[in-house]
């Protein structure tokens, strides 16, 4: 397969990190590398990038010059049905094909316990007819998730909780081990909330047409949770109202807004080209 981009033929001289001056060299090297990416991509007849924000490259270059001995995180958010998962899902194939240190974690693990309310209430779906927003942030134990960011960060691995996806509604603390790898990949809405969101240095926001992302959900509840159809349709008329009142802000505060209806072939190779630029050394 040929590349998307024409790769370097020839290894540069790996600059020296330990130096200001070597991670600035590093620096202007990759702003040209993506500089060269986007514009590739926005030539292409379904871009993978629909947006960039234009304060991205310099400030991801200063995080490299000045924070470099600390893990690089990635947040990856969109409303349900986006594609955020799917896109999460080719960057773990991505990597593990390359060999390379990544963990990815999903933030619905930090759901709050509400197995007490779904006692009360009977059943989930009760529960959140009675009001219960679950995907608001108050949902969410983001003091834990922001510590365990900041902990990953740092280099140390965390025990992170576990939210049941069974409908009992219990989290389990500190269920698993998480280890802190060279580049961590956080997926979920609870990314970009107010109190975890500026812990990422790079922020992605994943979008799709409605349509498409309600067809997805419908589908996905019935055929994998075994929903009713006319549930189903209630819970996407809940989660849409969400998205748009605590999901879609963010959209304008991230780095990146990647197309979730991309080729993921296209996006793979993307991926692929990015690891070779930054490992383009002698």
């Amino acid at each position: 397969m040929q590349s998307i981009i024409e790769k370097d033929t020839d290894k540069i001289l790996k600059p020296d990190l330990s130096s200001k001056s070597g991670r600035e060299l590093l620096a202007f090297y990759l702003q040209s590398k993506f500089k060269q990416i986007f514009v590739y991509d926005k030539k292409q007849d379904v871009p993978i990038i629909n947006a960039i924000n234009p304060n991205f490259i310099n400030r991801f270059s200063r995080r490299i010059i000045d924070n470099n001995k600390k893990r690089m995180l990635i947040g990856v958010t969109g409303e349900s049905a986006s594609g955020k998962s799917t896109i999460c899902h080719e960057i773990k194939n991505v990597i593990e094909q390359l060999s390379m240190p990544v963990t990815v974690l999903s933030t619905d693990n930090y759901f709050n316990d509400i197995s007490g309310l779904i006692n009360k209430y009977g059943s989930f779906d009760s529960l959140r007819d009675n009001g219960y927003d679950v995907d608001a942030p108050t949902s969410f134990q983001l003091d834990i998730l922001r510590n365990d960011l900041e902990d990953l960060s740092d280099g140390i691995d965390i025990k992170a909780p576990m939210y049941l996806p069974n409908g009992t509604g219990v989290s389990v603390p500190k269920a698993f081990d998480v280890k802190a790898q060279k580049i961590i990949v956080v997926e979920g809405i609870a990314t970009m909330y107010e109190d975890v969101k500026d812990v990422f240095d790079i922020k992605i926001y994943v979008e799709t047409e409605n349509n498409l992302r309600k067809e997805r959900f419908v589908s996905r509840a019935v055929e994998e949770r075994n929903q009713s159809v006319e549930n189903a349709l209630k819970h996407w008329n809940y989660i849409a109202q969400a998205g748009e009142k605590y999901v879609k802000p963010f959209r304008k505060e991230a780095d990146l807004v990647l197309n979730g209806n991309s080729d993921l072939k296209y996006f793979a190779r993307i991926l692929e080209y990015i690891y070779d630029i930054t490992n383009n050394f002698q």
